[in-house]
């Protein structure tokens, strides 16, 4: 037997409101119980959803309350309910940053009364009391609304009070119940706790496409520089890109310099790598005098924004044993008990080249505003996209500091962690700021795992903060497939990177020139990386994949279903060495469907199924289907269709999937 209210403790008496009957539950989106911020575009519609329910009988009304970070005053949608005591609404995140939202609810008196009301009406029961009670609600509402909504409220009131034959159907009367529902008071609501966060970045962190070079690569023979990096420009804008992606363009220390092809030697003249970083020249905020000045990469921001590109810079919180922080803040670094300083080191593997940071150090304040120090010089200099290296082995309070700092003062700023890594580090980092992140897909090459992967970034909570760049190579990563299936496999990997991902990368000219020498069997390693020397790469090559990648990345731009994962839906194909998937947007007035052959050796035939009642096409008619990189067009008609894919001509179809209209003169035509 409950006790009752006299006998239970004061201190929970004094911290409810038995008042409040209405109960939220189930509220989406959130990440964490909201713990972390669910993630969108400036622009963007947040569809919320939730369960909202109290005891007995009564009529339970909800709605979003919204607002910008900072604004004092909520915006407010009305939720719907869809039944079994689900509901929703929506509301609009109209530009960069933070924003919150909750779900108010509470028991709607006049709607309750006017249900009841229409059922004793039925019933033949008089329903004169009934009456007065809502005249009674109309002047309680009325009591707290704006004096602009007195009058019509009064004049409802007095309908229902004129006990006439109307008074019944006036009370009944849909404008009534609007009205009611814009003024009603909400006694004993209840708000969802906490507040869930959103943050709304720029489209360039839902949807883009990354070209990454070594400028010190340009040159020909000699050491490329910034300036050399500005002739490269037109060319990376030629085939779509919408970022430019440097490594680190840094000092590079001298002590332990690695030689070529991660020699542990190094001879006179080698250049060592980019990500040992920091010599007597400088460290994080300086530049390499080979490569140029800090002016130069001002001027190539400058000269990318003006080519519709951002340029994006490499941001590795590591430091050679040359760095001036190595003598000027030894306590932000490991020593061993011999007093000297510790090497990074993943065993057997050993970098001598580089120091780690320690952030259990003493001094950890001072390291993480020296570091946030290092993006804020950047930011300063025009640069706003960052790639960051290894953050997997940084603490996450400090990337959750980092990125809540840098974004507050520049919401436009984008991070993409560089984190092959464990898939629940990979996701913290995704949850403490990072706009995008690397991903297993270099890794995933046949059909079930890829869809078994495109499912679990598509179809799960993941889908809320976690956005994937899909990458088929990184100068760090060039796969067993990639060294061996040669170049449909380049082309094959391409098609599914750039589609099945709004946002992906390559590393070029390595990708275009179908670059695949490995540095040995088993090793994922470049043969001569132009991680630790310089590469002549002839981009003018007439067997260069640079017109594929130019056609792929037009198909994305022009077709808005490419540009979002929210509706990719994988098709089935009975043949597993065919993969084909779908992507519409919204209205459906974008239809997409890619098909892809996974067998760079042998051609590879089968039947596509497609629903298509769900893609908007009449099963009655005819349809097109546009292939955007052959630029052949073929006629389809129902749901399976026949798909022949010869990798050596090109290993993929996508298709743009035209239905058949009829114009305002009658005449029909495929859009």
């Amino acid at each position: 037997m409950a006790p009752a209210a006299s006998q239970l403790p004061g201190s929970v008496i004094a911290d409810i409101d038995g008042r409040r009957r209405v109960v939220i539950e189930n509220l989406r989106p959130r990440v964490d119980g909201g713990r972390f911020a669910v993630k969108r575009i400036a622009g963007d519609v947040v569809e919320v959803t939730a369960d909202v329910f109290a005891d007995g009988h009564d009529v339970v009304a909800a709605v979003v309350r919204h607002r910008r970070d900072g604004a004092r005053r909520f915006g407010e949608s009305r939720m719907l309910p869809l039944g079994n005591d689900r509901f929703a609404g929506a509301f609009t995140v109209d530009d960069l940053g933070r924003h919150t939202f909750t779900v108010r609810a509470w028991i709607d008196r006049f709607a309750t009364w006017r249900d009841q009301l229409a059922r004793r009406l039925e019933a033949g029961q008089d329903v004169g009391v009934e009456l007065e009670v809502g005249a009674g609600l109309i002047d309680e509402a009325a009591a707290a609304a704006p004096a602009a909504a007195r009058p019509a409220l009064a004049g409802w009131r007095d309908r229902l009070r004129a006990a006439d034959d109307e008074a019944a159907a006036a009370a009944l009367d849909p404008v009534l119940a609007a009205l009611m529902a814009r003024h009603d008071p909400r006694p004993h609501c209840t708000d969802a706790e906490p507040e869930i966060a959103v943050w709304a970045d720029r489209p360039l962190a839902r949807f883009s496409a990354w070209y990454e070079l070594f400028p010190r690569s340009l040159g020909g023979e000699r050491h490329g520089t910034l300036r050399d990096v500005e002739h490269a420009i037109d060319r990376v804008a030629g085939m779509g890109f919408d970022v430019l992606y440097l490594p680190p363009v840094h000092p590079i220390g001298e002590t332990h310099r690695k030689g070529p092809n991660n020699s542990p030697t190094s001879a006179p003249g080698d250049l060592g790598s980019p990500w040992a970083i920091g010599s007597a020249a400088g460290g994080h905020t300086a530049v390499h005098s080979d490569l140029g000045t800090v002016a130069d990469v001002r001027r190539l921001a400058e000269k990318c924004a003006g080519r519709g590109l951002a340029l994006a810079l490499d941001i590795a919180f590591q430091c050679s044993p040359d760095h001036p922080w190595v003598r000027e803040h030894p306590e932000w670094f490991r020593h061993r008990p011999d007093g000297s300083i510790r090497h990074a080191e993943n065993p057997p593997k050993r970098y001598e080249d580089i120091y780690p940071l320690d952030f259990e150090s003493e001094d950890w304040r001072g390291l993480w505003e020296a570091l946030l120090e290092v993006v804020r010089f950047w930011i300063g200099q025009g640069v706003s996209v960052f790639r960051v290296d290894n953050p997997h082995t940084k603490p996450f309070p400090f990337w959750e500091w980092l990125i809540a700092e840098v974004t507050r003062e520049h919401p436009e700023t984008i991070f993409l962690a560089e984190a092959f890594t464990r898939p629940r580090v990979m996701e913290r980092l995704a949850k403490a700021g990072f706009t995008q992140s690397y991903t297993y897909f270099a890794w995933r090459n046949g059909k079930h795992e890829l869809e078994e992967y495109v499912r679990e970034l598509t179809q799960t909570g993941l889908r809320e903060y976690f956005r994937p760049s899909f990458w088929p190579n990184t100068p760090d990563i060039l796969t067993e497939p990639m060294q061996s299936g040669g170049r449909p496999t380049f082309a094959a990997r391409l098609v599914l990177a750039a589609t099945l991902s709004p946002s992906y990368g390559i590393y070029g000219p390595a990708f275009e020139l179908v670059e695949q020498r490995g540095l040995r069997p088993g090793s994922e390693e470049y043969l001569d990386s132009e991680k630790y020397q310089l590469r002549d790469w002839d981009t003018g090559d007439p067997d260069s994949l640079e017109p594929l990648v130019a056609a792929v990345n037009a198909a994305r731009r022009a077709h808005p279903a490419l540009q979002s994962n929210d509706r990719l839906e994988l098709r089935h194909v009975d043949n597993d060495l065919l993969m084909a998937y779908t992507a519409h947007t919204a209205d459906l007035a974008d239809v997409v469907l890619t098909v892809v052959n996974l067998d760079p050796h042998h051609t590879q035939s089968g039947w596509v199924e497609l629903p298509l009642d769900r893609l908007g096409i009449d099963a009655e008619h005819p349809y097109q289907v546009h292939d955007l990189l052959s630029e052949a067009t073929y006629t389809w008609q129902g749901a399976r269709n026949y798909v022949e894919i010869d990798p050596r001509r090109l290993p993929a179809h996508i298709f743009h999937v035209r239905r058949r209209v009829r114009s305002e003169h009658d005449f029909e035509y495929y859009a």
